[in-house]
C-alpha cells in the first residue's frame, strides 16, 4: 500500500492495526455458536469457489446487479459517486471481488474490505496487486473504524448472515460519515411455506455433516435444473393467508419462491447456483426481512433513503444521516 493510503488507513482507525502488506487480522473467531459455525461455513464456500469455472462470470453478473439494486444504472454512475469518496467499506467482502471494483472505480479512494470469514486472506492474495486495497478478518458489527470514518460503506447481500443485523446496521450507520452514505441489502421475507421450511430445516442443517450439506445442495441445483428444462408455466392461484401471489409464473419459480429453494440458472451455470444453495441452508444465521421491518431499521438509526430498490428478493437501498 501506498505511503499516502497507508497515512488514510491509520487516520480512520479507531485503534492501531498493523497490516502485513494489504492484510491484517483483526478477529477470526466469534463467541456466538450460530455466528461462528456461519463463519466457519463460508470459509468452506469462499474456499471451494475461488476455483469455480465460471467465477468471471459470477462476477460480471454480481457488478450489473449491484448497479441495479442501489439505484446507479452504470459503472459510470458508480465511478461518479465515488469521485469525491476518500474512504469505502466493503462489509462482508468474501472474496473481495467488489473491493477490487470499487478500488478500481475509485483509485483514489482507500478501499478496505472486511470479512468475518477466512475469505478475508484469500481476497488479499488474490487482489494484492491493487495499491488502495486492503483486506480485514474481523466482524462487521464491530469494525475497528472510528466514528463517521467511511465516506461509503458498502453491505451487499450480507446483514442476514450476521448475528444481530439490527446491532450491525447500527454499527456501519455509525461509521459512515455525516456526509456518507451506506449502501445495505435486506433479503426479503417469502411465503409462508418457504419460510417456515426454511427455519426448520436450517436447525435440523446444524445436526447434519458438511460432506452431507454439500451433497443436498447438488441435489437442489439438480432439482432446480431439471424443473427449469421442463419449460413449463402455469397460472397460480392467488393464495394470500400463505403469502402466495398469482399469475403466471414457471413452475420451477413457483417452487422456489413459495416452498424450496432449489437455486438454478443456467448463464451462471452448476458452481454458482450450488454454492448458491449451500450458503442459503448451511449457514445458522439467515434472516429476512419484511419492507417496513427494514425501513425501520434505517429510521431507527436517525438514517433516511437516497435511493429504495425493492424486488421479489430482497430490499436494497442507500441510506443517509438525517439532518
Amino acid at each position: 500500500m501506498k505511503a499516502d493510503f497507508a497515512a488514510v488507513f491509520d487516520r480512520v482507525m479507531a485503534q492501531p492495526i498493523a497490516l502485513a502488506g494489504n492484510y491484517a487480522s483483526v478477529l477470526e473467531a466469534s463467541s456466538a455458536e450460530n455466528q461462528q459455525q456461519t463463519n466457519e461455513v463460508f470459509s468452506e464456500k469462499w474456499d471451494k469457489y475461488e476455483s469455480a469455472e465460471d467465477l468471471e462470470t459470477f462476477y460480471a453478473f454480481q457488478r450489473d446487479w449491484y448497479l441495479k439494486l442501489y439505484g446507479f444504472g452504470t459503472e459510470d454512475a458508480l465511478r461518479e459517486h465515488l469521485t469525491g469518496v476518500e474512504t469505502i467499506l466493503d462489509a462482508g467482502c468474501g472474496l473481495g471481488y467488489k473491493a477490487a471494483w470499487f478500488a478500481d472505480l475509485a483509485p483514489h479512494a482507500l478501499v478496505v474490505g472486511i470479512d468475518f470469514s477466512a475469505a478475508a486472506a484469500q481476497a488479499a492474495r488474490l487482489f494484492a496487486d491493487r495499491p488502495n486495497l486492503v483486506f480485514l478478518r474481523g466482524d462487521i458489527s464491530q469494525t475497528p473504524f472510528a466514528d463517521g470514518a467511511v465516506g461509503y460503506v458498502s453491505c451487499d447481500q450480507v446483514i442476514m448472515h450476521t448475528e444481530d443485523p439490527e446491532a450491525t446496521f447500527a454499527e456501519l450507520a455509525r461509521i459512515t460519515a455525516p456526509e456518507g452514505e451506506f449502501a445495505c441489502y435486506f433479503y426479503a421475507k417469502k411465503a409462508l411455506p418457504r419460510e417456515l421450511l426454511d427455519d426448520y430445516f436450517r436447525l435440523h442443517c446444524k445436526t447434519v455433516s458438511r460432506e452431507e450439506l454439500w451433497q443436498m445442495s447438488e441435489q437442489l441445483t439438480e432439482l432446480g435444473k431439471r424443473l427449469s428444462e421442463l419449460e413449463v408455466s402455469f397460472d397460480a392461484p392467488d393464495i394470500p393467508l400463505l403469502g402466495i401471489k398469482g399469475g403466471r409464473i414457471d413452475v420451477q419459480r413457483f417452487i422456489y419462491w413459495n416452498f424450496l429453494k432449489c437455486f438454478w440458472n443456467s448463464e451462471l451455470g452448476w458452481d454458482t447456483s450450488l454454492v448458491t444453495n449451500f450458503d442459503w441452508y448451511s449457514p445458522s444465521n439467515a434472516r429476512r426481512f419484511g419492507r417496513e421491518e427494514a425501513l425501520g431499521i434505517v429510521a431507527a438509526n436517525r438514517m433516511e433513503p437516497v435511493h429504495f430498490h425493492a424486488e421479489e428478493a430482497a430490499y436494497s437501498g442507500r441510506f443517509r444521516h438525517v439532518g
